[in-house]
């Protein structure tokens, strides 16, 4: 059905100087519902292409355009491009190097990471290393602008850095290995500018990880997975108010919750398939949808055990491997599994699924294998990595934060302590190297983020492991525990469900 409900214009800052809204043109948005999501879906007004028609892409890293014995320069352009997503018409993206997702990076541990970021879009840009430990100032604040090359009438909050052009950040990643992703953070248009493409993985490697024999080279698969719907002329579907993306930011009221694409890409390609041999696969998931959680499970589970090994999460390996059948992903979240094909028959197709979708969101990537593998399958060892257990007897403090739906008489605002997000308010002032616990209480799905900080979460009885996401369903409650012993500065603790921190659900903290 057509939306016909007011429009939604509110979020974090103060807008009255913000520019008239901009009603989306010439897009009659259609509003559906999926079994199991608490959310509407927003409907493509074009066919998707058939399920496992098209190869799985798999891009090589980006390399680097000059080295030292300590760090590795790269150069990436924001700009518009196109993909071929569905099968008769090319869709516009706004893309890192015009690409959807963006570039593959890779990095290793003591090697300093600088990239120099061009915007060639019309529109302000921020760019995010999400799990990265990074000085404040190179984190990717959402009001740390990077404005178009070309310049442009554009409202800007106060309280950041305003570059023109360009910047270059600096990522020291003297931090231990995990999938990192990468993703505009521009403050109220987050959700719009990721979902135009602006995402992109980085893989980051150390020594710990090297020595455990885990599948590398083409059975090492990175899988970005993000949902997204399609309209009359291929483009990207986004209920934005304005939708040059330039001043009024929110979403029409339907979609206030959360945006539901109708489509779920992999590595940009809908259902994609890969052929595999009868050995073992490494697969690093990330969940780059706007709001969308997944329960991923194989539709032709192994005869005998479970058909994963869990290695990794968020923050990198755990610290020993545990079987599972299904896993669950909010929007942000990493997982790494290990997957062994040695006991289906060559020929055999192995579907990997997301167990809470409908029509176009269930199927992932469908498994082909092919023949024998000359190499041995991986079984994991006794421990995996050496992991502190932070002891909550040790901690400084208990802070508690709630992340709430308040309704206004224009629509209803996302807030953490009854705050909307304000770049002159801190939450917390965490002293560098104390042991703090923040308990989290919510009254619907909240995916949350602390950014420059790896935490534990207390009261999980899985392995021992590193986190910067912790997903929340209705009327939950969780606690972490983390010492803050990365940098000093300014960094942001947030809602990733990309519209509710749109609307202002982002909150300081500062490292002292």
């Amino acid at each position: 059905m057509a939306v016909s409900s007011p429009l939604l214009a509110l979020a974090g800052c103060d807008r009255s100087d913000a520019g008239p809204a901009r009603r989306p043109a010439d897009v009659a948005y259609r509003v559906g519902r999926e079994t199991g999501q608490p959310f509407p879906v927003l409907l493509s007004q074009r066919d998707r292409p058939a399920p496992y028609s098209r190869p799985l892409p798999l891009p090589a890293p980006l390399r680097p355009v000059s080295s030292t014995a300590t760090e590795d320069v790269y150069e990436l352009v924001a700009r518009a491009g196109e993909a071929q997503i569905l099968d008769d018409v090319a869709t516009p993206v706004w893309g890192y190097d015009g690409q959807f997702p963006g570039p593959l990076f890779e990095s290793r541990r003591g090697r300093t990471m600088r990239v120099r970021l061009r915007n060639e879009l019309p529109v302000p840009i921020v760019r995010h290393l999400h799990g990265g430990h990074t000085p404040h100032r190179h984190d990717g604040y959402p009001l740390d602008y990077v404005v178009p090359y070309d310049g442009g009438d554009h409202h800007l909050h106060p309280g950041g850095e305003v570059h023109h052009g360009e910047f270059e950040y600096v990522y020291p990643l003297d931090q231990r290995a995990g999938l990192l992703w990468y993703h505009d953070h521009r403050m109220d248009f987050s959700g719009p500018q990721v979902w135009r493409g602006l995402v992109g993985l980085h893989l980051h490697r150390d020594d710990e990880e090297a020595a455990l024999g885990l599948p590398a080279g083409e059975r090492e698969l990175p899988l970005l997975v993000c949902d997204r719907s399609f309209g009359p002329d291929g483009q990207l579907l986004y209920p934005s108010l304005d939708q040059e993306l330039r001043h009024t930011p929110g979403v029409l009221r339907d979609f206030a919750d959360g945006v539901l694409g109708d489509t779920v890409l992999v590595n940009g390609v809908h259902a994609p398939f890969h052929e595999v041999r009868q050995g073992s696969y490494r697969l690093r998931i990330a969940v780059a949808s706007n709001a969308r959680h997944y329960r991923i499970g194989l539709d032709r589970p192994p005869a005998s055990g479970e058909p994963f090994w869990q290695i990794g999460t968020d923050g990198g390996l755990m610290a020993h491997a545990r079987p599972l059948r299904t896993f669950l992903m909010a929007p942000a979240e990493r997982v790494d599994v290990v997957v062994d094909f040695s006991g289906y028959p060559v020929g055999s197709r192995v579907r990997l699924t997301n167990l809470s979708g409908g029509r176009g969101t269930t199927d992932l990537v469908e498994f082909r294998v092919t023949g024998p593998d000359d190499r041995p399958v991986w079984r994991p060892p006794a421990r995996l990595s050496e992991i502190e257990r932070l002891d909550p007897a040790g901690a400084v403090r208990t802070r508690r934060f709630s992340f709430t739906k308040v309704p206004t008489a224009a629509g209803p605002t996302f807030q953490i302590s009854h705050h909307m997000f304000s770049a002159d308010r801190v939450a917390a002032r965490p002293r560098q190297g104390d042991v703090e616990i923040w308990e989290f209480t919510t009254d619907q799905q909240h995916p949350v983020h602390v950014h420059n900080a790896h935490f534990q979460v207390l009261d999980d009885p899985g392995p021992l492991a590193w986190k910067d996401v912790v997903s929340l369903g209705a009327k939950d409650r969780r606690r972490i525990i983390t010492r803050f012993d990365s940098y000093r500065g300014r960094y942001l603790l947030h809602c990733h469900n990309l519209e509710h921190e749109d609307m202002g659900m982002m909150a300081n903290y500062d490292i002292r």
